[in-house]
């Protein structure tokens, strides 16, 4: 059966899955798959690399021009960001890129030069995009949006865990100060605010494996593609 290719949209908060979630859909459909929070930690890494000031424009559009961000698939089958011909992957998932990026995903000139960028990225279809803004501003229209939402405790469990993976030992405490922080900022910054959009589908994933969420969402998908 030849379904039809769809744009899914995830949304959500931090430490919910979200990503990984979306990475194995996007596998089991055969579609790309784009982490546009990596795009904001490139961009969070360039700025503190090169020390650019937040509140100046020009000083930030200046470096936007400069900052080229791509994804390629590993030789384990994982996607891996790069910025301007180098994989950062591992540095973006720093403590200090985590500490900043709500900061700069709040300016204006990021978003617009972010958001264009994963526009551009949509246009085939057959795509799995998520973040924070996805089914609200970057594709409204999308096929398929879902909400993915988790107690805050158990955000900050997975987060240290996922940091210790890589060798970082973070206090529980801090990690939970880091996600509060990040959920202030992103809920109720001025350009592109993390919320529900209103047609989205809720995922509570609390309570569930990695596993149910992706089979959960591919249901969700393969229903859609049958319908349209």
């Amino acid at each position: 059966m030849n379904l039809k290719k769809l744009v899914i949209a995830v949304d959500g908060y931090s430490a919910c899955g979200k990503s990984t979630t979306a990475k194995q859909v996007a596998s089991v459909l055969g579609y790309r798959y784009i982490d546009t929070g990596a795009m904001y930690r490139a961009v969070t890494m360039y700025f503190l690399d090169h020390h650019i000031s937040l509140t100046n424009p020009k000083e930030i559009l200046k470096a936007l021009q400069d900052i080229h961000i791509t994804f390629k698939v590993n030789s384990k089958g994982k996607s891996e960001t790069y910025l301007n011909g180098l994989n950062v992957e591992k540095e973006i998932r720093k403590m200090k890129v985590s500490e900043m990026v709500s900061q700069v995903s709040t300016v204006k000139e990021v978003r617009n030069a972010l958001v264009e960028q994963q526009r551009r990225m949509g246009k085939e279809k057959a795509l799995v995009m998520d973040g924070r803004d996805i089914g609200t501003v970057v594709f409204p229209n999308a096929d398929l949006k879902l909400f993915m939402t988790a107690d805050t405790l158990v955000r900050a469990f997975r987060r240290q865990k996922e940091l210790m993976e890589k060798d970082q030992l973070v206090d529980l405490d801090e990690v939970m100060e880091n996600i509060l922080q990040r959920d202030k900022i992103d809920t109720t910054r001025a350009e592109s605010p993390l919320r529900q959009a209103e047609d989205a589908i809720v995922i509570d994933t609390t309570n569930i494996s990695i596993d149910e969420q992706v089979d959960e969402v591919v249901r969700l998908a393969v229903s859609k593609a049958v319908a349209l």
